[in-house]
């Protein structure tokens, strides 16, 4: 059975009349239920997390300012949120879903998280919009407890994995891969295991083409037992915050490599949303709908 992480936390303390569609985190487990896709059943409602398994990955004094609001003012500026208890409950609440989905995933080879992706987020110091990263913070976890030995993040959200790839610079067990517009944020890059930069308004073909050409090779130099996914849909060409050209069309192509590979490899993965902005706020919801119902589609 597909288990998907979802929890009401995740949209009251972002309904600030920020103008970013947060709205989306509401609407995606409502069309996903309306066209069938999903049942109540497929949903569960994760805990928050501990601060033990939050120190496999992040600094124990950037945590602690973080959860007593007390980070400063220029860390405050760079999550781009106001810093609340509510905006603390709903990292923590993402960071264990994702925890929680690698447990499913190991049962059922997929699992997702509706939110998540929180890619920017270093190892003392937040990035934009993210405070815990939580693929992360499940890698070590795996990792940590033995329940893999070698992960691979894919990490295929407009904006490169800037902090992912900083916390996992010097560990030979997790690989890191980020396809990104190469003029986007972050302009100040970091190094992943496999960086791939792509021009403005690169089209469905030329991103399909490269991404089919490099995964498999680096799954088979690297030999993970383990995957995460990050189908941010902010690739789209109407992003607001990406670069790229692509088509919804081309998006859903994207992500149906990459979960067909997982499967017909038994890769067991977890996929959390990362990003989407589109100017048309149902094309973000198409598109992340996209995602659920391929999962269906191949996995079950």
């Amino acid at each position: 059975m597909l288990k998907i992480a979802f929890d009401q936390s995740y949209i009251h303390p972002l309904k600030t009349g920020h103008r970013f569609p947060m709205e989306k985190y509401e609407l995606i487990p409502e069309q996903l239920v309306r066209r069938n896709i999903c049942s109540e059943r497929n949903f569960f409602i994760p805990t928050q997390i501990s601060k033990h398994d939050v120190m496999y990955t992040h600094d124990e004094y950037y945590y602690d300012n973080l959860v007593n609001l007390s980070l400063g003012k220029l860390e405050q500026r760079m999550i781009g949120f106001p810093l609340t208890d509510a905006l603390i409950q709903r990292e923590h609440t993402i960071a264990q879903g994702t925890i929680q989905n690698v447990f499913y995933a190991l049962e059922y080879c997929i699992s997702m998280n509706i939110a998540g992706g929180t890619h920017h987020a270093y190892r003392s110091k937040p990035g934009a919009f993210c405070m815990l990263n939580d693929q992360a913070i499940a890698a070590n976890y795996l990792i940590t407890n033995k329940l893999a030995k070698k992960v691979m993040i894919i990490d295929l959200d407009v904006h490169q994995g800037d902090g992912t790839a900083s916390i996992f610079e010097n560990n030979p067990d997790v690989f890191t891969i980020s396809f990104h517009g190469e003029k986007n944020y972050p302009f100040r890059k970091q190094k992943s295991d496999f960086d791939l930069g792509f021009e403005d308004n690169t089209s469905d073909d030329a991103y399909l083409k490269v991404l089919s050409n490099t995964i498999p090779k680096l799954v088979d130099s690297f030999e993970p037992d383990f995957m995460f996914y990050l189908a941010g849909v902010d690739v789209l060409k109407n992003d607001k915050l990406g670069r790229l050209g692509m088509s919804i069309e081309g998006c859903k192509k994207r992500d149906r490599f990459v979960m067909e590979f997982c499967h017909k490899n038994n890769l067991p993965v977890q996929v959390s949303m990362g990003g989407g902005y589109s100017i048309y706020l149902k094309e973000i919801i198409d598109a992340h709908t996209n995602t659920f119902e391929l999962a269906q589609e191949i996995f079950f």
